[in-house]
Order: C-alpha cells, then sequence, then structure tokens
C-alpha cells in the first residue's frame, strides 16, 4: 500500500471511533459520583422550602433571624452524610456541614440564628440576615464542591 492509503486508512478508522463513541448511550457515557447517581441524575437529597426574614426593625433580632431558614431533605430511603457539604447564597456567605447525617425521608432546618443543634434544627449562629426576601439563591454543595441543589426566588432569579 501507498503512503497515501495508509494515511487515508488510518483517518478513516479514527473517524469512525468517534462516531462510535458519540453513538453511546447518554447513560453509558455518564461518569458516576461517590453518591451512586450519574452527572445528569437527580440527587436523593434536595434543598425544600427557604424562609426569609422581611425587613423590619427586628430583622438582627435573635428571634427574627431564627424565624429565618432553608430546609434540606434526604428523599432516598439510604441515609446521607453531609460532612463538608455546604449551603450559600447568592453573597457567598457559607454554612458547611459538620458530623450530620440524615436519615432516609429526613429533613432539617438550617436557621440563620443561634441555638442548639437538633436532629431537626441547625444553626448558623450569625448576627445579621442571610437570604435577600426580594431575590436569592440557595445553592447546596457536596464534600466535592459539586452543586446537588439550587432554589432561587424573586424578580431577576440568578
Amino acid at each position: 500500500m501507498s503512503r497515501f492509503a495508509l494515511r487515508l486508512a488510518s483517518t478513516v478508522m479514527a473517524a469512525g471511533a468517534v462516531v462510535a463513541v458519540a453513538a453511546l448511550p447518554a447513560s453509558a457515557a455518564a461518569p458516576v459520583n461517590d453518591h451512586g447517581w450519574g452527572r445528569h441524575a437527580r440527587s436523593q437529597v434536595v434543598l425544600g422550602e427557604v424562609h426569609h426574614a422581611g425587613r423590619g426593625s427586628d430583622v438582627r433580632s435573635g428571634r427574627a433571624l431564627n424565624q429565618e431558614w432553608v430546609t434540606v431533605t434526604n428523599e432516598g430511603r439510604r441515609p446521607v452524610s453531609l460532612d463538608r457539604w455546604t449551603l450559600t447564597d447568592s453573597d457567598h456567605h457559607v454554612y458547611r456541614f459538620e458530623d450530620v447525617t440524615l436519615r432516609g425521608h429526613q429533613s432539617v432546618r438550617i436557621r440563620t440564628g443561634y441555638g442548639r443543634d437538633t436532629s431537626r434544627d441547625l444553626y448558623q449562629d450569625r448576627r445579621t440576615s442571610v437570604w435577600d426576601a426580594r431575590r436569592d439563591t440557595a445553592t447546596l454543595r457536596d464534600s466535592r464542591g459539586h452543586v446537588v441543589d439550587t432554589e432561587s426566588w424573586g424578580r431577576g432569579r440568578r
């Protein structure tokens, strides 16, 4: 065979390999992360209701701050460790989960103010409001920094 024919044959084989990989089903090509679900699959841990503090004179009071919260729910049957996961807002306030495991079908509220952590309520121990009533986005990330879920509200959602 001539050099030209060899080059042409190798180019055709390489193009065929690219086409074969592109033709794989998406589920075969999607990597599976440490939670056992593919990158396009939905996590069993999701953000639920967000209750932000309204505008008013007592927004900085402990009572008002503890009425500001985000619910995180494990919709699966198996427990999920949230150790080193983070919850952030659009202004990059960060709450880091430590030694928290959600049992199957369990929810926990992450409150902005001060209090004693329980299986139902966790506290950020902040002195000022985190969640903007007009517009904001809550983002839940796993221990590797991958976005697990987001919840946005208000005009011009981010």
